[in-house]
Parts: C-alpha cells; structure tokens; sequence
C-alpha cells in the first residue's frame, strides 16, 4: 500500500511567510529608492541615493544650448573626438534638446543612426524641422517619458546624456530602461560638470561629482569604464554593460 505524501503545514506556512517577507520587502526597496525634503534653491526636493534631483532646464533654454561661444567652454570638437563609436554605430542622444550634439554626431555615424531623445513636445517639433530642413537622413526622433527613453531593446552602442542627468526625475527607472535599450557591452557616456571644482560658475545641483555618478550607475548595474580628463569644464564618464 502506498502511503500517502502529506505536506507539512508548517512548513507551508513557513513558505508563505517567506514569500510575504521577500514581496514587502522588494516594495520597500521600491519604494526607499528616493526620498524627500523641503526643496533647496534650484532643487525639487526629491533625493536619489543622496543627492538632491535639480530642476529641469525647459526648452526655452533653448539659445544658451546654441550659445557661440560653447565650443570654447566646453571644447566640444574634443568630446566628438572621443567618442567610443564607429561608423556604424548607433547613438542615442537623450535630452537632446536642440540636438546641438545629435546633429554634430550624425556625420560621425553615416552607416548608423542617431536616436534623438526628448520628452518635451516643443524640442521634438523643433528637432524634427531641423531633420527636414537640413535633409538629414540618419537622425531620428524619439519621445520619451520621464521614466523611459522609449528606446528598442538591444538596439543602441552608445547612450550619451550630456548635462542632463542630474535633470532626470526618475534617475533610477531611466538606467534601468537604457540597461535595456543597450547591445552586451553598449556605452552610457555622461558628460556633467565637475561638481568637485567651485570655480566652475554653474549651480551646484546642476553639477555632479565623479564618486556620485559612480554610485549611482553601479547600483544599476553599469561598470565604470574611464573618465577622460581633457574637457575644460566637464567629466567625460564612460560607462559599460556587462556582456
């Protein structure tokens, strides 16, 4: 005669409790990934791993972006420079803007594609009359969310986000939809000012220190690469995704 297998209900109850604990315990995770305070000048209030989220610059900001003397302060040539693409590579330009880096990447890349990445309607329509007026080919607009690039996944060599990250609302939701968007061993390339000099006359929430951006993006799973030390004013921080 067969005996029969009887499930120890302790044990099951064991399980369910475990089960509860480990779902309480990812929300909670989910939950303490920013907190918040009383707004600091130029600040939103809300903190990501310690750090104050800065307010958006609109697009009305436009004119500063297109600014003549940019090259100059930020030696843009240089960073265009040394970008890690080729050819064929495919970049996605997030926060473009005006797309004054897209635009200046999309020569670099004549066998590739440029995803042009915004969230505001008014940089999206201006992006796409330059794309028609200049008749360029391999420029692309994207409309994203504040919590996703709208990126295909597996598609993208290269991220960059150039003054823009210390902006994202939701810092951690975005690195985890690029992680996505990323081919094994894809680029995150964040160009920000150098939080650690006071001389640089930017406000302080709209500059980030290199210990910061590592402790962030290491969290969500990206390895540190390089920063390159030949801007005037920025990091240059390159970030990979693990193949």
């Amino acid at each position: 005669m067969k005996k029969s297998r009887i499930f120890p209900f302790g044990l099951f109850i064991f399980l369910i409790s475990s089960f509860s604990c480990q779902a309480q315990s990812t929300n909670s995770v989910e939950k303490d990934a920013y907190s918040y305070k009383t707004p600091s000048r130029d600040g939103t209030g809300k903190f990501y791993m310690g750090r104050e989220i800065s307010q958006v610059m609109g697009f009305q900001g436009k004119a500063w972006l297109e600014r003549p003397n940019r090259e100059e302060e930020e030696g843009i040539s240089i960073a265009l420079k040394n970008l890690p693409i080729n050819e064929e590579s495919v970049v996605a330009d997030i926060g473009a803007g005006s797309g004054y880096y897209s635009f200046r990447i999309a020569p670099l890349v004549p066998e590739g594609k440029v995803y042009a990445v915004e969230i505001q309607d008014e940089a999206i329509a201006y992006l796409n009359d330059k794309i028609e007026s200049l008749k360029i080919t391999n420029v692309e607009t994207v409309k994203g969310t504040e919590k996703s690039p709208n990126l295909p996944e597996s598609s993208v060599d290269l991220v960059i986000m150039v003054d823009v990250y210390h902006e994202l609302a939701y810092p951690a939701e975005i690195l985890q939809n690029i992680y996505k968007a990323l081919k094994p061993n894809g680029k995150i390339l964040l160009l920000e000012y150098r939080g650690e000099d006071p001389t640089i006359n930017i406000k302080p929430l709209h500059k980030m220190t290199e210990s910061q951006v590592k402790r962030e993006l290491k969290a969500n799973g990206f390895k540190f690469v390089s920063n390159g030390k030949f801007l005037p004013i920025q990091h240059f921080l390159i970030f990979e995704k693990p193949d």
